[in-house]
């Protein structure tokens, strides 16, 4: 699954860490989710949505 989650972290300044502190997951998990290897649960990508003030669809993308 395609995401935009590397790109809105860099904007905001935010670390691997920071975000992934944000969401109450490990650092690796971020880098999995950003580098497309890992898909995020749904309540996972629901929080990070929400972290972003965006909907889901707007950072994830099939394909």
């Amino acid at each position: 699954m395609k995401n935009h989650l590397k790109d809105l972290r860099a904007r905001r300044g935010w670390s691997q860490q920071d975000l992934a502190e944000r969401l109450e997951v490990s650092r690796q998990s971020v880098n999995a989710i950003e580098t497309g290897r890992y898909d995020p649960s749904l309540p996972l990508a629901f929080r990070i949505a929400e972290i972003f003030g965006m909907r889901i669809e707007d950072i994830f993308q099939k394909g």
